[in-house]
C-alpha cells in the first residue's frame, strides 16, 4: 500500500523556494532517496508563485514512513523548517489501481 503526501510549504519573502534549496543543497533529500522504503521525494515550484513550494513525498508503506518520522533525518528537516518559518498543508493519498481501465483512453504515453 504506497502512501503519497502532496505537502505545500508556505512562507514569505521566497523562504520556502530557499528552504527547498538547502534541503537539497545540504544533503538531506539525499538521504531520504536512500531510505529503505522511500519511492519519492522531490520538490515542485507552482509559476509565478516563490512563497510556495509543493513536496510530493511518497513512501511504500506506513512502517517505512514511521520509521521516517522518528530519524535523525526528521529532525533536521523540522529544524529547518522551523528556521524559514514555514507553514504547511498536506494532503495523503493512498494508490488505489482499481478501475484504472477506464481512465487509461485519456492518458497518453
Amino acid at each position: 500500500m504506497n502512501i503519497t503526501f502532496n505537502i505545500y510549504y508556505k512562507s514569505e519573502n521566497d523562504n520556502a523556494k530557499k528552504f527547498a534549496e538547502e534541503m537539497i543543497k545540504s544533503g538531506i533529500v539525499d538521504e531520504i532517496k536512500s531510505k529503505k522504503g522511500n519511492l519519492r521525494y522531490d520538490y515542485f515550484m507552482p509559476l509565478g508563485n516563490n512563497n510556495t513550494v509543493l513536496l510530493i513525498d511518497s513512501w511504500e508503506n506506513q512502517e517505512a514512513l514511521d520509521m521516517h518520522h522518528n530519524s535523525e533525518t526528521m529532525k533536521k528537516i523540522i529544524e529547518l523548517r522551523n528556521k524559514y518559518d514555514l507553514h504547511m498543508e498536506v494532503e495523503k493519498y493512498i494508490k488505489d489501481d482499481t478501475n484504472m481501465e477506464n481512465n487509461k483512453k485519456f492518458i497518453r504515453k
